[in-house]
């Protein structure tokens, strides 16, 4: 499973970070972030889908 941001696109409104905290932070560039890039993304997979589903700027794609 493969997490990509769109970093230009996203506005920093912590929608990812509220569905997936474990996985998404807001950063003080007001972008988010993955906590743990190489982490075990698998197992938050219904938390980061919901998180790619409430992105309003839609800056965020699941593949895999």
């Amino acid at each position: 499973m493969k997490v990509t941001i769109d970093l230009p696109a996203c506005f920093g409104l912590g929608a990812c970070e509220a569905a997936a905290s474990y996985v998404f932070e807001v950063g003080d560039d007001g972008k988010v972030h993955l906590l743990d890039p190489g982490g075990p993304l698998e197992a938050y997979r219904e938390q980061i889908e919901e998180a790619v589903d409430d992105c309003p700027m839609r800056a965020l794609r699941v593949e895999g």
